[in-house]
């Protein structure tokens, strides 16, 4: 086995243990590289078929390809997913700076739709080194009441020994992607020639490293215009991966705030 097979195996195991474990299950798609790749393990972990819906927590201010890949796939794919709109900017936390308040708008979204759905776990296509603050995530992490996190209070996970029983009511986010890095996501992309959005390829000098909303996310300075050259970018870039985000240049806390919130 390859290092790409390495990390494939070990998500579709993560994969299966939470549709084992986990009573009502539902699978967090933003529609972006990462969650692509996501889905994509899911249909083969699971021989095509993907068992539990997926949650797409739409903020109305998507660039209009993310909504027609939405679409394509999900007709293409067979896949049973469930809308969650956002409510207004105006109701969100008055002292969080600009963007990360437009953030928050997609906690409350997930919030209302765990509410109306009662979900008891959630999966989402979140990695380590995209982050400071999702480095301190766990594979199976338990959340608080109204979907909140405490990253002081989660389980040891040694030699991928997963905690995966806790006491009836406990919310669980799992992580199947945490072990990956952006260059994986990408060779594996590549190898298993997974659909992408084309924001993601450079065109006049710009291209999407990262997607949001269009009003908070900006593409970077790039010719990378194929996957190929896409990689070969990433392995001499200093430039962060959410470096486009605008509410990753706000305040330094804002973004902890939010994940501890229940944000993705």
């Amino acid at each position: 086995m390859d290092h790409l097979d390495v990390l494939e195996s070990r998500t579709i195991y993560i994969l299966r243990e939470a549709f084992n474990k986990i009573d009502k299950l539902a699978m967090l798609w933003s529609i972006g590289k990462d969650s692509n790749v996501m889905l994509w393990c899911a249909r083969k972990a699971f021989f095509g078929h993907v068992p539990f819906p997926l949650a797409n927590i739409d903020t109305g201010k998507k660039f209009p390809e993310v909504y027609e890949f939405r679409d394509r796939i999900i007709k293409e794919w067979k896949l049973d997913c469930v809308i969650g709109e956002c409510p207004p900017v105006e109701e969100m936390d008055p002292t969080l700076p600009p963007a990360a308040r437009s953030g928050a708008r997609k906690t409350a979204g997930l919030n209302n739709l765990l509410a109306r759905e009662g979900y008891d776990g959630l999966i989402a296509g979140i990695r380590r080194d995209e982050e400071g603050t999702r480095a301190k995530e766990r594979v199976f992490s338990p959340r608080g009441t109204q979907n909140t996190w405490n990253f002081r209070e989660q389980p040891p996970e040694f030699w991928d020994q997963f905690t995966t029983d806790f006491a009836p009511g406990t919310h669980l986010r799992v992580h199947p992607l945490l072990h990956w890095t952006e260059l994986d996501i990408w060779r594996y992309t590549k190898r298993e020639n997974i659909p992408l959005i084309s924001l993601y390829f450079a065109k006049n000098g710009k291209r999407y490293r990262s997607l949001g909303d269009k009003d908070i996310t900006f593409p970077i300075d790039s010719h990378a215009d194929t996957i190929d050259s896409i990689i070969e970018e990433l392995q001499h870039t200093k430039v962060s991966e959410r470096a486009g985000r605008a509410m990753d240049h706000e305040a330094e806390d804002s973004f902890e705030r939010l994940r501890a919130e229940g944000y993705m």
